[in-house]
């Protein structure tokens, strides 16, 4: 049954005013974040958005319907109206209902095909991102105002709309003080309102006193306290210089970003969020902007006679994705401390021509990623368990990981010696005449791209890599180099969201913006030499770092995290090359060295330099032209399944079973009370604020008939405790534990009557 909605709610117009302005901080703060491509005019829908949800779950609440179905309602025009909303942002000349309405629907599709069919690392779709932002708006805005208008419950609307203000605010970089204060005086200023109302309820119920009087001195002590409670906490916000609690904080920087790498392609990307640092995953997706912090990552100790200070590997990939990098399906191979991490693998190299370095990594407490090994070119060993991950049917390096732990750990590596030392050392003529007989599987691994890697820009640049005329990998990458550091041609950028990158790879992003930062420039390298038939993969670690004055310690802050890239040559394996400019990337000089002859001709294989890159291998399973063959871990996952599914019965079974018995320890009037009155409102009986202990028993009872001795029994023992200051004896407690047990059962059969009165209503 439904009743016409007043012309003036009873709460008064007031209240409606502080819920509307409740919802509006919400949609303001989430606005002012820029969170959708960093453009904040993309999200000025919200405030219609929170307005509409607001006004569903005032209008449900007066007219009479319950709260699933108000949400019900609620959500069919939300799922009508956001969606035209949405679509007239990313139609901004307008169109009918039904463009509007397909213009949203097309953008969640593209979403949907890139990031779960063909599993890419973004999309440039940003519709889907809008929309969910609406609907988010639209649900906590009608949950908060059906709490207070349907519930008389206004605290949880305010607990919701303030946990998800908070979290924006913690997530973005923006000022969002003044979002903070609004919110804390709509909310204090509910309370308070929905306090007095109940208070004078109970007055008018009871014959007490003038309720006008009482509603005036207790609206008018409520302003006092509020007024006085925000003015002290701008006071302490502007003053207060110690952090009482932040050692709680210590891991969660680190935490956060690994566990935002599974879910960061579904995310939007704003470029005004808080930076924990770098992190570093299977994937390295890139997106328009890149931010981080100053503060500490890793300090490392490296012997006095270090000339030239290594970069610091973290992760490598072998998988182009048109948006980023990804590494193929791996295996994991344990290591003992100490114990030779390459050995047997395709990355095992011969010492001759390497010198042995030894260096202390110790993370600090605000580092990134505690389970990350950093290591020089080629690592021998950790003194700590650390777990291998490896590409290729042969093994090729991809990350070394730990047991999380702030602990130091000493790495043992081989970096090159450079000049015409015995071996492998290195000097440009070397290289030069290293040759591309290529081991098969780096070919397969470390070759392939998408079809879609390069576009009508980025072919200009490979264009003028030809240009150069060089006739052998090594020179082709350096020249490459050198064109991407040309400050003429490329500028180094940490924000290119301006640019229109709408469905092309970041390499012909990069070609189209003349910049980027180290991840562009690294992608753009590593593809023009691949598609030139040399192998290279992308890196992702650190910058060298320099030793602090008077001593061996190389500091290193999150703002040096870095992309770079290796080059295959046969014989002295993975060399580094930075090709970044603005002065970022860090090339030491390789000598000259005295003139080496050229591979023979029988050891190379047919594969010109200047050509085409080896296409791809694609084995159907992989939408983007993968070049590896996929390494699952060892075993099946089936009994896995199984096992666990078996443990998820047992657990619910046995978690029945102790519901079922009830709870344990001592036991209350008070708490048995209590928790009948939780469980019953949950399920749609809860008591209303002017009903009695006795009045409300009596109200279940005529519901549920054969759970009315318990009910007395409670409401008995309630009075008699809370009224009557009795206290219960032995025997007492123990029929009471009784009756709370079989009603927790009994309090069940709410759920269908609840259901049927439903049906009833309509």
């Amino acid at each position: 049954m439904t009743r016409d909605l007043p012309r003036r709610p009873s709460e008064g117009w007031l209240t409606l005013g502080l819920v509307f302005l409740l919802s509006l901080t919400l949609a303001w703060s989430l606005d002012d974040a820029n969170l959708v491509v960093g453009r904040g005019d993309y999200t000025d829908f919200l405030v219609w958005t929170a307005i509409g949800g607001a006004f569903a779950g005032f209008v449900g609440s007066k007219v009479g319907w319950r709260r699933w179905t108000t949400f019900a309602v609620g959500a069919m025009f939300a799922a009508l109206i956001t969606p035209l909303i949405v679509g007239s942002v990313l139609l901004p000349d307008g169109g009918n209902l039904y463009q509007l309405f397909e213009a949203t629907a097309t953008a969640c599709v593209v979403a949907w095909r890139d990031l779960i069919v063909f599993d890419r690392l973004s999309t440039s779709a940003f519709g889907h991102h809008l929309l969910v932002l609406g609907l988010i708006v639209w649900g906590s805005s009608m949950f908060a105002s059906y709490a207070a208008f349907g519930h008389r419950r206004p605290i949880n609307g305010v607990i919701l709309i303030g946990v998800l203000l908070v979290g924006n605010m913690a997530l973005t970089v923006h000022d969002q003080l003044g979002y903070l204060v609004l919110f804390s005086l709509a909310g204090l200023f509910l309370l308070i309102r929905f306090h007095t109302f109940e208070e004078s309820t109970e007055w008018l119920r009871r014959r007490i006193g003038d309720p006008s009087a009482i509603s005036g001195m207790y609206l008018r002590g409520g302003t006092v306290f509020v007024g006085a409670a925000v003015l002290g906490s701008l006071v302490l916000t502007s003053t207060a210089k110690s952090a009482p609690l932040s050692s709680m904080w210590t891991d969660v920087g680190g935490n956060i970003v690994e566990w935002s790498r599974a879910i960061e392609k579904f995310l939007p990307a704003s470029g005004s969020g808080v930076s924990l640092g770098p992190a570093f995953g299977s994937t390295a997706p890139i997106t328009g902007s890149w931010t981080t912090n100053d503060a500490p990552a890793l300090s490392i100790d490296v012997p006095a006679d270090l000339d030239v200070i290594p970069h610091w590997a973290a992760v490598t990939y072998d998988v182009f994705d048109v948006q980023g990098w990804r590494q193929s399906q791996a295996t994991f191979v344990d290591r003992a401390p100490n114990v030779d991490l390459l050995a047997d693998t395709g990355d095992a190299v011969d010492e001759s021509g390497r010198r042995p370095l030894t260096v202390k990594i110790t993370p600090a407490n605000t580092a990134p990623t505690l389970s990350t090994i950093f290591a020089p070119s080629t690592p021998l060993a950790v003194d700590a368990p650390v777990t291998v991950k490896l590409v290729g049917t042969e093994g090729h390096l991809a990350s070394i990981d730990r047991r999380p732990s702030k602990n130091p750990y000493t790495v043992s590596a081989l970096i090159p010696l450079r000049g015409d030392g015995a071996g492998a050392s290195l000097t440009q003529n070397r290289l030069r005449a290293a040759g591309t007989a290529y081991p098969p599987e780096i070919s397969a691994l470390y070759l392939g791209l998408p079809p879609e890697a390069l576009g009508p820009e980025s072919e200009k640049i490979l264009a003028e890599v030809r240009a150069f005329g060089a006739r052998n990998p090594y020179d082709i990458a350096a020249s490459i180099v050198r064109i991407l550091q040309d400050p003429a041609k490329f500028t180094y950028s940490t924000d290119i969201r301006g640019v229109d990158c709408a469905g092309v790879s970041v390499v012909e992003c990069f070609a189209i913006a003349k910049g980027g930062y180290c991840e562009y420039y690294a992608s753009t390298m590593a593809v023009l030499l691949r598609e030139l038939g040399i192998p290279a993969r992308f890196v992702e670690g650190y910058l060298p770092g320099s030793r602090a004055e008077g001593s061996n310690t190389v500091n290193i802050t999150n703002n040096q995290a870095h992309a770079w890239v290796e080059v295959y040559f046969p014989r002295y394996g993975w060399v580094t090359f930075d090709p970044t400019g603005g002065g970022v990337g860090q090339n030491p000089a390789l000598p000259s060295g005295a003139p080496v002859s050229s591979a023979g001709p029988g050891s190379s294989p047919s594969i010109d330099p200047l050509g085409s890159r080896v296409p791809p291998r694609n084995d159907g399973r992989d939408p983007l032209g993968g070049t590896s063959t996929p390494i699952p871990r060892p075993g099946s996952s089936g009994p896995l399944i199984a096992i666990a599914l078996l443990l998820a019965a047992i657990v619910a079974g046995l978690a029945f079973v102790a519901w079922q018995r009830g709870p344990r320890g001592p036991v209350s009037a008070d708490d048995v009370y209590g928790s009948i009155t939780r469980l019953a409102g949950r399920l749609g009986f809860g008591p209303r604020p002017n009903q009695t202990v006795y009045e409300y028993a009596g109200a279940l009872a005529e519901i549920l008939p054969v759970a009315r001795r318990e009910l007395e029994t409670v409401a008995h023992a309630k009075v008699e405790v809370a009224y009557g200051g009795r206290t219960l004896g032995a025997d007492r407690l123990r029929g009471l534990r009784e009756a709370q047990r079989r009603l927790r059962l009994s309090l069940l059969r709410l759920a269908v009557r609840r259901a049927r009165r439903g049906r009833n209503r309509r």
